[in-house]
């Protein structure tokens, strides 16, 4: 990609420069944001990097490329109470907006520009402003240092040939009389060790010093010699005093065959940013009158289930498929988002409430127009609290009856989540470009993004097949959970794991003893005491994002301070009389079914029905429809009974999937009549006592896969339920 290096004069954005170089792409311009009074050093922003901007005009010289400068008009304040969030949103007169007008000038005259490359380490506010102006502008951001472990950067940088001196001081151990001008290579054994005594980052993140880059590989053409300075001292604090270095004068000194006669400023290759620039578009979609049209043509189709649960639960919408009422892709998911719209209002929620999005289509090569319908309806304007995370997987559902596109959201009705939603490529996991999040905290539980296995600087699938797309998405995963300081070797309930139907089979056979040894490598690296024993599912399925062979889908629980009363739920079938289920108890039973309770929070149970399963079950009299019923009775039972023995009620229920095979051959109509019923006769049996809160949808939703199971090996369910619930 061509890009535009954001540079404020320090080492971070000079060697991310370097590192896109590393990775392929090419730096077409420069980027600086400077104070509008030459003699202000410092502004007072969490925003930029100010203090040598006298010298930044040299790097276009240096490097022979055009920079592009604009003086920061804009109020450093706005945001300044609220620096912590993990959002942001555009507001008139904040100091973000000049990089707004700065950077689509850039991209007005420099048309081929795509991407925009920061030296952001590990702000948050920093990255999540850059991130926004960048899909504003429909830009990639681009951050390769991005929560790289600081000690191996500051020394990776200075290996590389970066040569910068400290232009400001601001922390214990740093004198201004002392430091100043110093050396980075010099300075780098005592900034160690300010590590090692105070805690301090080593590469200046929490403010403790800045930095001014004078030479670096990237400057071909001539190295910036500071000759004269002065020390500027801000606050004389006996433990920290803070204080900046002041260019007085410098030159320019040639490299190689550079002409220096050709080394002064060239006005040719420098630009001053003015006015106030486009003007922002609209944030807002409305119903156009197309979309309308196929809605009113489909509305018939439409099918819902919802769970019973007042404040996390889940709506799902599918569509009945038919050769007169055959749509599109784009068609069908119109339909299914602007219903499950039209439901969030009906329970006073939004967009923004939305926790987790599953995305299910028929055919994966229409996964771009799946992806520009999604981002239609669901966008950062509409989600202030962070967009839900998403997986997309490409289901059998033509071949199971349904309509082209298939939705289940995850919603609660508070605005308690965190969300954790990286745009920019870096080295550090994949970016999400775009209104998906690689993951979303809420209650305790955190919901990822399904992971492919991307190597994440150059955002390409691993190569080396299915086990290797594994390891590298369980990697990625690894980088996502620590940024809430876990791991998913102690802290995952639930590893759904869905494989491709072109993996092959002696590949697909390896994955889960790779993956097992994956996360007991990670725990003996860790030494936790408290380890979840993880349940796994692995689901069968004809087509993945990018032609991954693997997606992983971990969900973990994040211990939280506030505790919930373990009070005893009443009303619920125990034992019972198991004649009219259709069969009697035995001690296999058991064995299909697998529960995790955590900290009486959370109750994950996985029930799996293969076709052994299916054949005990089955009566030498009995036809179809009547076996049926008794695997859907079976299903239903021992999901009730482990509820009622760890105190939870069906009212906890925050989703139920129940995966079948597209093998058993039985429509989707059918199947759901049929469990419809099984709960009806659980509803009688217990005298009333299951109550869904007057729900007209059924709770659970029917999800077509080619397999299931519960190792990579045996793929054989024919019925597997998936069931969440969450006491809070």
């Amino acid at each position: 990609m061509k890009v535009v290096a954001l540079v404020s004069g320090g080492k971070d954005s000079c060697y991310v420069m370097m590192k896109c170089i590393q990775y392929g792409h090419e730096i077409v311009a420069l980027a600086n944001l400077l104070p509008v009074d030459d003699s202000v050093d410092e502004l007072d922003s969490y925003m930029y990097q100010t203090v040598g901007h006298q010298i930044i005009v040299s790097y276009a010289e240096c490097m022979n490329v055009p920079l592009f400068r604009r003086r920061i008009r804009g109020s450093s304040r706005i945001y300044a109470c609220r620096h912590q969030k993990l959002s942001y949103q555009m507001t008139p007169d904040d100091e973000v907006e000049d990089m707004f007008v700065l950077l689509s000038e850039v991209k007005r005259q420099i048309p081929s520009i795509t991407a925009v490359s920061s030296g952001a380490i590990a702000s948050d506010y920093q990255r999540l402003r850059v991130e926004s102006i960048c899909s504003r502008l429909g830009l990639v951001s681009l951050a390769f240092l991005w929560k790289q472990d600081q000690t191996s950067l500051l020394q990776e940088m200075i290996a590389n040939g970066i040569k910068a001196i400290l232009v400001k001081v601001a922390a214990i151990g740093l004198d201004p009389s002392k430091h100043l001008g110093k050396d980075l290579a010099f300075m780098e054994p005592h900034l160690l060790k300010l590590k090692e005594l105070y805690g301090s980052n080593v590469c200046g993140e929490g403010g403790e010093y800045e930095t001014l880059t004078l030479d670096c590989p990237l400057f071909t053409r001539a190295r910036i010699v500071l000759d004269e300075f002065e020390v500027k001292l801000h606050s004389p604090d006996s433990i920290a005093p803070v204080g900046v270095l002041h260019p007085t004068v410098f030159h320019l000194e040639k490299k190689g065959n550079a002409d220096s006669s050709s080394l002064e400023e060239e006005p040719g290759l420098v630009f001053e940013v003015q006015g106030d620039g486009p003007n922002p578009p609209e944030s807002t979609r409305q119903l156009d009158n197309g979309i309308a049209d196929v809605v009113g043509q489909t509305r018939t189709r439409v099918n819902l289930s919802k769970t019973g649960k007042d404040n996390t639960f889940s709506i799902c919408c599918w569509l009945e498929d038919s050769s007169e009422s055959s749509t599109g892709l784009k068609e069908d998911l119109e339909t299914v988002l602007t219903e499950i719209e039209s439901q969030l209002s009906k329970h006073g929620v939004s967009w923004q409430n939305v926790l987790y999005i599953h995305l299910y289509i028929s055919d994966m090569s229409e996964f771009a127009v799946a992806n520009e319908t999604y981002v239609r309806f669901i966008t950062q304007e509409k989600c202030p609290f962070g967009v839900p995370s998403r997986s997309t997987i490409a289901l059998p559902l033509v071949q199971a009856g349904l309509g082209k596109a298939y939705v289940e959201v995850l919603v609660a009705n508070d605005h308690s989540k965190r969300v954790l939603h990286v745009q920019s490529i870096s080295s550090w996991a994949p970016s999400c470009i775009g209104p998906y999040s690689q993951a979303t905290l809420h209650k305790g539980v955190l919901h990822m993004a399904g992971h492919l296995g991307l190597d994440p600087p150059t955002m390409n699938l691993r190569k080396e097949g299915a086990v290797a797309e594994l390891n590298q998405a369980l990697t990625n995963s690894e980088a996502i959970a620590e940024a809430f300081r876990c791991s998913i070797s102690s802290s995952a309930i639930l590893f759904v794991v869905f494989c491709s139907a072109r993996t092959k089979e002696s590949e697909r056979n390896q994955l889960h003893e790779q993956f097992v040894s994956f996360l007991d490598l990670a725990k003996s690296s860790r030494r936790v005491a408290n380890v979840i024993d993880p349940i796994f599912l692995y689901i069968l399925v004809p087509d993945l994002p990018k032609s991954a062979l693997v997606e992983v889908k971990p969900v973990l629980y994040v211990e939280e301070d506030e505790k919930t009363d373990d009070e005893t739920r009443q009303g619920q079938l125990g034992e019972g009389d198991y004649s009219c289920w259709g069969y009697k108890p035995e001690k296999w039973h058991q064995d299909c079914l697998q529960t995790r309770v955590i900290d009486g929070k959370i109750c994950l149970n996985v029930l799996s029905i293969s076709a052994e399963v299916m054949r005990k079950l089955d009566e030498p009299s009995g036809d179809e429809e009547e076996q049926l019923k008794r695997v859907s009775r079976f299903c239903v039972n021992p999901l009730n009974k482990t509820l009622s023995e760890n105190s939870f009620s069906w009212q906890d229920t925050t989703s139920l999937r129940i995966h079948f095979s597209t093998s058993l051959g039985v429509s989707v109509e059918r199947l759901s009549d049929i469990f419809e019923t099984a709960f009806k006769v659980l509803n009688e049996m217990s005298g009333g006592g299951v109550a869904f809160n007057g729900l007209k949808e059924p709770i659970f939703n029917l999800v077509p896969v080619l397999g299931a199971g519960n190792t990579s090996a045996s793929l054989d369910n024919i019925i597997t339920c998936e069931l969440f619930s969450l006491r809070s």
